[in-house]
């Protein structure tokens, strides 16, 4: 690719409690060529006289658009049928709302899967894909694995193959890797070759006297080396959008590296890996500019919450003006 259309992650401005309609209505007004709309809160989200609208709106603003839903690996055999569903709605939604994609993800990370070691989640996860893959064959949509914080990069690519590449990608995100301990370099590598999409999230991670810590920051204010990923994308990925993802305001997590007890949830750890890992931490230090803390659990939702909106509104269009002047993303913006 000669140049990657640029677009954003609805997800990174949550916090302003926009519907579906003014969301596209930004994207525009940042001159960006993509929408990811991504756990929308629009009361339509399930009538399809909206998805026909929303659908309208991106075409008339000239963005490709992209839908999906969450977590939908089977906690049980009980719960298979009920993944195969949430499959069967996303590929309805998305040939509504006219996107060729269904954002999934087997769960919200390694503390929330079912009880098993990974090869059985990859497993269960590849026969419940091949159910609906006809389904998503005939609506010409492809389901795209997001690299969550559950499963390793080369274990979500065997969930990919395992189930079939022509109707499952990845949504490959560079934020996610560092709290499976992995460089998000590696991650690209893994899963660049079959990406539908790209989304861009950068992260400080550092050492410190309880291991590693990680937190995620403004678009090329971490250690993540962005000039990097995109020119690897550009060797090894077919062609696809980029999207700025920004999810700040959290504090830092500290992964206790040197815990046995922790440890043995990552029996599946590659040693070569880990080490690209300590690598990336031995290069990073802490955030050091400004950020609201404030996207935590626990917290009443009104202290500071203006302040959290304008600092979600503020990341994500510094993020897109370093994406397009320093990252040299995106077309319309240049007319």
């Amino acid at each position: 690719m000669d140049r990657f259309p640029l677009g954003y992650n609805t997800y990174s401005i949550r916090a302003l409690k926009w519907h579906d309609l003014p969301l596209i209505e930004y994207a525009t007004s940042l001159k960006l060529d993509a929408i990811f709309l991504q756990d929308s809160i629009d009361p339509g989200i399930n009538d399809p006289a909206h998805w026909k609208a929303v659908k309208e709106a991106a075409a008339r603003a000239g963005l490709w658009l992209g839908t999906g839903g969450s977590g939908v690996l089977p906690k049980d055999d009980a719960d298979f049928d009920h993944s195969v569903k949430l499959l069967r709605d996303g590929v309805k939604r998305a040939v509504g709302m006219g996107s060729p994609i269904v954002r999934m993800l087997l769960a919200g990370d390694r503390d929330h899967l079912p009880p098993g070691p990974p090869a059985k989640h990859v497993e269960t996860m590849i026969k419940v894909l091949k159910v609906v893959r006809n389904e998503a064959m005939d609506a010409g949509v492809k389901f795209a694995i997001e690299n969550h914080k559950e499963l390793l990069c080369w274990e979500t690519r065997q969930v990919i193959d395992g189930a079939g590449k022509e109707f499952v990608g990845s949504y490959l995100d560079t934020g996610n890797p560092v709290f499976v301990m992995e460089d998000p370099m590696q991650t690209l590598e893994t899963l660049g070759p079959v990406a539908v999409m790209l989304h861009l999230r950068d992260s400080v991670v550092y050492e410190t006297p309880r291991g590693i810590a990680v937190q995620w920051v403004p678009l090329g204010e971490g250690v993540v080396d962005f000039k990097a990923i995109l020119a690897k994308a550009r060797e090894i990925c077919p062609p696809i959008a980029v999207f700025n993802k920004p999810i700040t305001g959290r504090p830092p997590a500290i992964l206790p590296v040197w815990d046995p007890e922790f440890m043995k949830k990552y029996a599946d750890l590659r040693a070569a890996d880990f080490a690209r890992f300590l690598a990336l931490a031995k290069k990073g230090g802490p955030y050091e500019r400004h950020m609201v803390i404030e996207d935590v659990p626990g917290k009443t939702p009104d202290v500071l919450s203006a302040a959290l909106t304008f600092q979600q509104k503020e990341h994500m269009e510094r993020g897109v003006e370093y994406a397009k002047k320093v990252l040299d993303a995106g077309i319309k913006w240049r007319a």
